[in-house]
């Protein structure tokens, strides 16, 4: 068995689950899933049940399996004294620094994974079945089907301005901080550099602010009639786009990473955290460009 713990929003949510099928997949055994870090707070929801995967959910006496530090007391004691004397027969493994760790993909059976996996190097060689396994459940519909139909009969440009709590909250921000304006500006202008009449379609949490403070000289529409319970509705939009531009976003990232045109260009930002600390040199496949 394997566990993983699912937490932040549906991008977030998505390398683990990925990474943790990834591990699973190699060991032909099932994968379970600890939602409950959902039940301690109202900010995120699981967010994967649109998904064509299999929901398993971890009792919560399989996680304690893996867990016992949180046992009472005397039972911690005991768990000590046992693994001094026996391999144990669970392990907990926890990302214990952002870039990828190979360790990680040599993993035995019986594991419990904490942490965000934010690389393509840990599901990389099952990508068709994460690819198959992160399709909507749900067909498109009504203005999303309309949509598609642009997207796919022009040259279609996802492009994500990711606000939110980027903008409102100052710890975030200091974590992540915002992609600038010129950015995209610098994106659009090289996107039309390699591609003939692009139409641009603009994803964004803050679409009034988008609709003020984004301006450019080509066909662009914005994408405001989602909310946030539909998200996996903009993230099947930006994967149908023949090019994407990111922000330092995961869902834009496996928003473009989901896209199956053997041609596309990704434009992702160069630096991802506003933090110096942490370390992105892995989560940007090479056939994307840094800008």
């Amino acid at each position: 068995m394997i566990i993983v713990k699912l937490f932040g929003g549906m991008g977030n949510q998505m390398f683990q689950y990925a990474a943790a099928r990834r591990l699973a997949y190699v060991h032909r055994t099932e994968l379970k899933l600890d939602i409950s870090h959902f039940n301690s707070q109202n900010l995120r929801r699981y967010s994967l049940n649109c998904f064509n995967i299999r929901n398993d959910f971890a009792t919560l006496g399989e996680i304690n399996k893996f867990k016992p530090w949180e046992m009472k007391l005397t039972r911690r004691i005991f768990s000590k004294i046992k693994r001094c004397f026996s391999k144990p027969d669970h392990f907990f493994v926890k990302e214990n620094f952002f870039y990828f760790n190979p360790e990680i993909l040599n993993l035995q059976n019986e594991v419990y994974l904490s942490g965000y996996w934010q690389s393509e190097e840990y599901f990389k060689n099952i990508e068709e079945i994460i690819r198959r396994e992160f399709t909507i459940k749900v067909p498109q519909n009504g203005k999303n089907r309309k949509l598609a139909k642009m997207i796919t009969s022009s040259e279609s440009v996802s492009l994500h301005i990711r606000r939110g709590d980027y903008a409102t909250n100052l710890s975030v921000n200091k974590k992540h901080g915002i992609c600038k304006l010129d950015y995209y500006q610098r994106c659009v202008q090289m996107i039309t550099q390699k591609s003939d009449n692009p139409r641009f379609f603009l994803f964004s949490d803050d679409p009034e602010w988008v609709k003020t403070n984004f301006k450019i000289d080509y066909p662009l529409n914005i994408i405001d009639h989602n909310n946030a319970d539909c998200a996996f509705e903009d993230l099947r939009l930006m994967s149908q786009c023949k090019h994407n531009i990111i922000a330092n976003s995961t869902l834009s990232w496996w928003g473009a990473w989901l896209n199956s045109n053997p041609n596309k260009i990704v434009f992702a930002p160069k630096k991802w955290f506003k933090a110096g600390d942490l370390k992105d040199k892995d989560l940007i496949p090479s056939t994307w460009s840094r800008v």
